[in-house]
């Protein structure tokens, strides 16, 4: 049996969803097509903290994301926020106080990219706590441990301030991609249980496509939104994209002591540091072969709550393996990662030491996080007529995905394009000067 489509997308992730959103709802193509062989958003998309933030140190990103938030903040009203969008904003803390500088001066930058005003702390305005309505954008820069502690009391005394990105927050991947899924589902939408085995050209142009289930779908427009299986679908094309996949983990445990407020932000300690273990556990930790967890570690532990004001449960990330693979599923597996993200987390939050004797049980998932060298995404045309990408979104897919599904519609349908499109189609690689760009690149923006 065959089917006809104006467009297959092929990947049910939050990009390839919000793609079929914008096509179907928001364009208004006829017939999309979403393949995926797994339900929409059970693969990588719900498998991050999943949280959003215009804080960016390069202005297209600051563009794409502004313009996500914008779109998040619009079907949060839509909705009557199915999604349960936050805005309890990210703060990044700091022992250092050359790293509490380069804060200063890098949301200086930020902020002049359009990100929003800096305000400075103490100074002439006052601290505006997340646990009071009227959240303000921009950001606030705590120059004083002291001020920071005032606001935030179970944050450490190494601490000598940080900064709180207030254009952020959090919210459900999967419960925004269900809203966009049922939206769409009503202008037209299909969704095919399938694997996309090969994709056909007539003529140099996208003709039709083979599903592993024998089915062919005629159409004349194919966006690969693979997520980590954005290389592999490249490759059908005979497309090679410049990606690679990292394994990243999070936990999740209770803290039924309320050591942590609810409204505390997405708290990240900005600074490597070195775990402190006894010396039976360095022992152990050796004969298994484990040193990665000793000496110095790198920075950006972190965590937020998760739920609502009457929840206990904490989200806790720390990718300090940097393990790059080609996706294989189980995930790699690693005992002893609760354990080490909870130690990490007593350097910025000591009352959490009060687990260590006794770990909460954990809830363990995770994911890849497929990126390009210079950690920005790949949306627009690949190359070969009819076809079109859009992945490649590391730990920022959930945050950028309504934007990037809006510019790959605005690509398939031939739109104007926002002034921030170039920044993230293929064809960037073909620029020698962008290419030497990159190897100047020492802040990716991960986090």
């Amino acid at each position: 049996m065959s089917l006809k489509a104006d467009v297959v997308v092929c990947g049910a992730g939050i990009a390839g969803v919000a793609t079929a959103y914008h096509l179907s709802v928001k364009r208004g193509v006829r017939k999309v097509v979403l393949v995926d062989p797994r339900p929409p958003l059970t693969l990588t998309s719900d498998k991050s903290t999943e949280c959003y933030r215009n804080w960016w140190p390069n202005a297209p990103m600051v563009g794409l994301m502004n313009r996500s938030i914008d779109l998040l903040e619009e079907m949060a009203r839509e909705s009557d926020n199915a999604f349960h969008l936050s805005r309890q904003g990210y703060l990044y803390v700091t022992a250092s106080s050359d790293r509490l500088r380069d804060m200063e001066d890098e949301g200086i930058s930020i902020s002049n990219l359009g990100a929003g005003e800096l305000r400075r702390h103490p100074g002439v305005s006052e601290y505006q706590s997340p646990s009071v309505p009227g959240r303000p954008e921009g950001a606030d820069l705590f120059l004083e441990g002291d001020e920071l502690r005032r606001f935030y009391p179970f944050l450490t005394e190494q601490a000598v301030g940080g900064i709180h990105a207030r254009r952020a927050g959090w919210f459900s991947a999967q419960q925004l991609g269900a809203w966009m899924i049922e939206r769409a589902l009503q202008h037209g939408l299909e969704i095919v249980k399938a694997s996309v085995s090969r994709v056909f050209l007539q003529a140099g142009t996208v003709g039709r496509v083979l599903l592993d289930s024998g089915q062919e779908i005629a159409t004349p427009i194919f966006v690969n939104a693979a997520g980590p299986m954005l290389a592999q679908v490249g490759r059908l094309l005979e497309v090679e994209l410049p990606v690679f996949s990292e394994v990243h983990i999070k936990v999740a445990f209770r803290d039924h002591l309320r050591v942590i407020p609810r409204h505390s932000p997405m708290v990240i300690w900005s600074d490597p540091q070195s775990l402190s273990w006894s010396e039976a556990e360095v022992e152990a930790l050796q004969s298994e072969s484990r040193t990665d967890l000793l000496g110095a570690m790198p920075a950006a532990c972190h965590y937020r709550p998760e739920g609502g004001p009457e929840s206990d449960w904490l989200v806790a990330l720390w990718e300090y393996h940097r393990l790059i693979q080609e996706p294989t599923w189980p995930l790699p597996d690693d005992p002893v990662y609760p354990e080490a993200v909870m130690r990490g987390l007593t350097t910025m939050v000591p009352g959490l030491a009060v687990y260590l004797d006794r770990l909460p049980q954990p809830v363990v998932d995770g994911g890849y996080y497929t990126k390009t060298r210079e950690n920005r995404p790949l949306v627009g045309p690949l190359g070969v007529d009819g076809a079109f990408v859009v992945g490649a979104f590391s730990g920022f897919g959930v945050m950028a995905a309504a934007a990037a599904g809006e510019l790959a519609a605005m690509y398939v349908t031939n739109a104007d394009l926002p002034v921030y499109a170039t920044a993230f189609a293929l064809s960037r690689y073909k620029d020698p000067g962008y290419l030497a760009e990159i190897d100047t690149i020492t802040n990716t923006g991960q986090i």
